[in-house]
């Protein structure tokens, strides 16, 4: 399949050896910046038929690629995903789906209509250790669920922000829960039983006083099934991301997902004693080495599989709005001091300009 990337930033890397993996043909890539273009040439020795482009409109236009990933800021991710949608394109999408209830309510639509594969690009939902917890969950392993708690707990530094603008800002990213947070996020809505009613949240800027959103936030949220969530998450962590963990708690199961990205089994605890926890444990955790781990090459798959049999992937575009729509309702009740009941029928970043 005909391949495109958009965007050759931090994260592309993972889409580049993704595609690589699964014997994708890359046709071109994209980016405002040539020299960043140029040095992903190089470091992942892409062959010179690989054409570069500045623009993507153009890039679409030329090589009418099968598979588009857009990996841009945020902020951008609407207008290209509809685009390269209405191009006949099916497209990975970068987390968050986009930064709006409307916009990602106009990607699905888009998706839709144009008979396309629309994939959020949650690729911790792929990790051998959430496989394993999801399994089991299917299996009614965990008796009554009564609650999940996610927590991610790292650390984000003037550096970082400084190398990409947009970063930080309402316009095209949003804090702490939209980017580095959205991952456990999607996580602990799809395994609690991915419909929420209502959450009750705070937000706060203690440290990063040179960003417009938050760099920490801790909220409540109720399941329509009757049980809880916990979120907390923050860039704060002195001096360098301490963990990602998430927890899952039934009457019969107790399960801890840890290490750097949600990549280790740390807890397994069930009364069936089907396995041996300590096996589980061993058997089921990965040692990445970053925080984006080991799912992009493994999602990747799961959409090509979903293309040429004509299904859903593992991750839609409603998963993808999903989670937005999860720390929008959050960013919500902490400006206004109220619980938020879900569905939103509209909000987006831009509503929180001026928070802080």
């Amino acid at each position: 399949m005909r391949y495109a990337l958009i965007g050759c930033g931090r994260i592309s890397p993972n889409h580049i050896m993704a595609a690589k993996n699964n014997g994708l043909e890359i046709v071109a890539i994209c980016d405002v910046d040539t020299k960043c273009m140029e040095d992903k040439v190089k470091k992942f020795e892409l062959p010179d038929s690989v054409n570069k482009y500045a623009d993507y409109k153009e890039l679409l236009d030329k090589e009418k690629p099968e598979i588009v990933a857009i990996a841009t800021e945020s902020g951008l991710h609407a207008g290209i995903a509809i685009d390269c949608i209405n191009a006949g394109c099916n497209v990975i999408i970068e987390k968050p789906i986009a930064l709006s209830i409307e916009d990602a309510n106009a990607i699905i639509e888009a998706g839709k209509k144009n008979n396309v594969k629309v994939c959020v690009n949650h690729q911790n939902r792929f990790n051998k250790s959430i496989a394993k917890i999801s399994e089991a969950l299917d299996k009614g392993r965990f008796g009554r669920l009564f609650h999940g708690t996610a927590h991610i707990r790292w650390a984000r530094d003037w550096e970082y922000y400084s190398r990409a603008k947009w970063r930080g800002t309402w316009a095209q990213d949003g804090g702490c829960l939209m980017n580095q947070c959205i991952h456990n996020i999607d996580l602990l809505i799809w395994l609690m039983g991915g419909e929420p009613v209502e959450v009750m949240a705070y937000t706060d800027r203690m440290k990063h006083e040179y960003i417009e959103a938050e760099d920490l936030g801790i909220a409540v949220v109720k399941f329509a099934n009757g049980t809880y969530g916990i979120i907390e998450g923050t860039t704060n962590v002195y001096p360098k991301n301490l963990e990602e963990t998430l927890y899952i708690f039934g009457d019969k199961g107790t399960v801890k997902a840890g290490g750097a990205s949600v990549n280790k089994i740390e807890e397994w605890n069930f009364a069936d004693a089907l396995d041996n926890s300590e096996d589980v444990k061993a058997q089921f955790s990965e040692n990445p080495p970053s925080v984006y781990g080991f799912g992009h090459t493994p999602l990747y798959a799961d959409v090509i599989e979903a293309i040429q049999n004509d299904r859903e992937p593992l991750v839609t575009g409603e998963d993808g709005k999903k989670a937005l729509e999860m720390v929008l309702a959050i960013y919500k009740s902490a400006a206004q001091g109220v619980p938020v009941k879900f569905p939103l029928t509209e909000c987006s970043t831009l509503d929180f300009t001026g928070r802080f």
